[in-house]
């Protein structure tokens, strides 16, 4: 008990716990009777004034006593200190938080980490023995593409489709030819992908149909809706309407008996080109875009966009030469195309379609890929609109198809020139891309020799940008020798010496029957190469020295690697052999140079590039043999057809020095007390 007198002379009885004796425990009775006599000692008096003169605090203070201790410095300034302290760390922390989000680089997406496979689904793997590839197919052979790191998955058409081209004339954009499978089939494949983490791209086939689908069926009966869905211009059926010309060759105009007038082709006759300046008919393509979407592809490669519009005038085209016959002229690269490709208006449909694919992009880690395909050879300038404006994006990028003319000149400056042209004109800030090969161009290994296909593979997979690899370039396969009889290609049936087909041939799985494609006893519906017995994926697995093995290093090398995937790309030397360039990453300290060779056997001097040390590493090679050995900068040796990723130690960069010879997409710093990266 504490007692305290307060100026009116009254007692006040200070007592912890329950004061009533009659409410509590005999044991605490007793003990609460004997606390009283033992604190009478420490009765306190308030002083003259009423100020409360305790010193010391003591258990069970009421609040009011409390409050008194609590006001004095030496318990408020602690307590001060501690809550300032707690509110400046707070803010510090909040304050360090938005100054790294602020300063940290763009993720890159699925579509830049990883590079991206092209199959041709009728080549891939045959399922069912009736020697064509289906979708089941692709669905067991899912495991390769996680083998070879890769993410992302481009399928050529598997819409319903008599066949004429191959799947690019649909009759169904909804659904699967029987030939590939079932929509169930694909729903399957979509599914797994996704359980593995792989990507899908589609083909979207928008600047034709089949003449089998029912829109052009309508259209010709001339029902209301669909009369305009195609371009129908009056004719005799004798003289076509201009001299426009099919890629396929002769006149892209053809004379329809149902309805009695022309319909404009830029493929064959029996793809007949939809009129995208009816809106309807955007409507329908952009529903098509959705339907898939919604099933959950990740994303789809646009195919011809060039082609999509038209003149309205319907003039006929400038003759490439004027003195030529114009009943001569029969094929596209005899006329300039000023009325018949990348008309005004087209680029208003490619970013309609980009803002349908980011509605889609609005859920966490499902971004809807969109590359465009438009071969406009020396006019790049048109190539490079298809990334959009500062302002409103188009695609992700345009296929870079200049690498294809690689075999024209087999030379290091050649190369330098080809990757030049796209990084000197590709606008500011955008993601560049490389392709060597596809359905419908030479396999790359025999265009430009077999020698030179794992220096081909390096150069891909360390230039900066996303790498398209068409599928066998892995494991470095070959154009097939096709009979004339046998073509099944109808650009070749028109011209056989520029048929698709050798391009085109089974995917070579193993040494066994069919390459292990098909168990078909007839055989698959293209030949297979002859050295599918040693070119094949099962013989290449375990290979250190494989064409596969040095890809899938290289491709783990890629995303592991920070200068390989954000950093600097600098050419630094290409002569008659050797092209040269490094990658490298601001704040970071190693580095490496790429040196890649497309001739002949020579020796690399570059004791004039001062930003490299003298001795370099070999990380890898295609010859692994030289892996890991040492090399002076001034006396590199490579033979025709190597390449080396030379790795070395420096803090100094030679971008800051040389703007002219370097390009990066987005400049990024490497910070190594954090390990990590923040924009510079």
């Amino acid at each position: 008990m504490t007692l305290g007198k307060v100026s009116n002379g009254t007692s006040v009885e200070l007592v912890e716990g329950i004061k009533n004796i009659g409410f509590q425990e005999d044991g605490e009775a007793e003990d609460a009777t004997r606390a009283r006599t033992e604190n009478k000692d420490s009765e306190v008096d308030l002083s003259s004034d009423g100020a409360y003169t305790q010193i010391k605090p003591y258990a069970g203070m009421p609040k009011d006593v409390l409050l008194l201790y609590s006001r004095q410095a030496c318990y408020r300034v602690p307590r001060e200190i501690l809550f300032w302290l707690t509110i400046l760390c707070t803010l510090a922390l909040v304050a360090l938080t938005i100054t790294v989000i602020a300063l940290s680089p763009r993720c890159l997406s699925w579509w830049q980490s990883s590079p991206v496979y092209q199959i041709y689904p009728r080549s891939f793997k045959d399922s069912n023995g009736d020697g064509v590839g289906d979708l089941k197919g692709i669905t067991e052979k899912l495991q390769h593409f996680v083998d070879l790191n890769i993410k992302a998955v481009w399928i050529s058409p598997f819409y319903k489709s008599p066949m004429i081209d191959f799947g690019y004339d649909v009759e169904d954009f909804r659904s699967v030819d029987p030939l590939f499978g079932t929509m169930q089939d694909f729903d399957d494949l979509l599914n797994k992908m996704h359980d593995m983490g792989l990507k899908l791209i589609m083909d979207f086939i928008p600047n034709h149909t089949s003449d089998k689908h029912q829109w052009f069926q309508r259209s010709q009966a001339r029902e209301e809706k669909y009369k305009d869905y195609y371009i129908w211009v009056d004719c005799d059926g004798i003289t076509p309407p201009n001299n426009w010309v099919s890629i396929f060759g002769n006149s892209s105009w053809t004379y329809d008996e149902v309805r009695g007038q022309c319909f404009y082709h830029q493929f064959l006759k029996e793809q007949p080109d939809l009129n995208f300046r009816n809106p309807q008919v955007q409507k329908e393509m952009i529903d098509i875009i959705r339907f898939w979407l919604e099933k959950g592809v990740d994303g789809f490669r646009m195919d011809a966009v060039k082609h999509m519009l038209e003149a309205k005038h319907l003039r006929s085209e400038p003759q490439v030469d004027p003195n030529q016959p114009p009943e001569a002229v029969d094929t596209e690269f005899e006329l300039h195309h000023d009325y018949t490709t990348t008309q005004l208006g087209l680029h208003d449909i490619m970013r309609e379609w980009r803002a349908v694919l980011d509605q889609f992009s609005r859920e966490p880690g499902r971004y809807r890929f969109m590359v465009t395909e438009s071969y406009d050879y020396e006019e790049i300038d048109k190539t490079m609109m298809y990334y959009g404006t500062p302002q409103v994006k188009e695609g992700d990028f345009p296929f870079n198809f200049y690498l294809l003319d690689l075999p024209k000149n087999m030379s290091g400056n050649w190369v330098r020139d080809l990757v030049n042209l796209w990084m000197t004109n590709m606008p500011e800030g955008k993601w560049p891309n490389w392709v060597v090969g596809n359905h419908d161009k030479p396999r790359i290994t025999s265009s430009a020799g077999p020698g030179y296909k794992r220096v081909i593979n390096m150069l891909l997979l360390t230039l900066p940008g996303t790498p398209t690899t068409y599928y066998g370039e892995e494991i470095g396969m070959e154009n097939i020798q096709v009979n004339i009889s046998d073509i099944q290609d109808p650009f070749g049936k028109f011209d056989p010496n520029s048929t698709r087909d050798p391009s085109r041939s089974p995917m070579q799985w193993e040494e066994g029957l069919n390459a292990g494609f098909s168990n078909s006893l007839n055989g698959s519906w293209l030949p297979l190469h002859p050295d599918f017995q040693t070119v094949n994926v099962k013989a290449q697995q375990g290979d250190p020295g494989s064409v596969m093995f040095q890809y899938k290093t290289l491709s783990r090398l890629r995303q592991a690697q920070l200068p390989l995937h954000r950093g600097w790309m600098c050419h630094i030397w290409s002569d008659a052999n050797v092209f040269a360039f490094l990658r490298e990453l601001d704040g970071l300290g190693r580095a490496f140079l790429v040196l890649l060779n497309f001739g002949q056997d020579t020796v690399t001097d570059l004791s004039a590039v001062a930003e490299l040390p003298e001795q370099l590493t070999v990380h890898m090679s295609t010859d692994p043999a030289s892996e890991g050995k040492v090399v002076r900068k001034s006396n590199i040796a490579t033979a025709a057809g190597e390449g080396l990723l030379l790795e070395y130690s420096t803090h100094v960069r030679y971008n800051p020095a040389h703007p002219t010879q370097c390009y990066v997409s987005e400049k990024t710093c490497y910070l190594g007390a954090l390990d990590l990266l923040y924009k510079c």
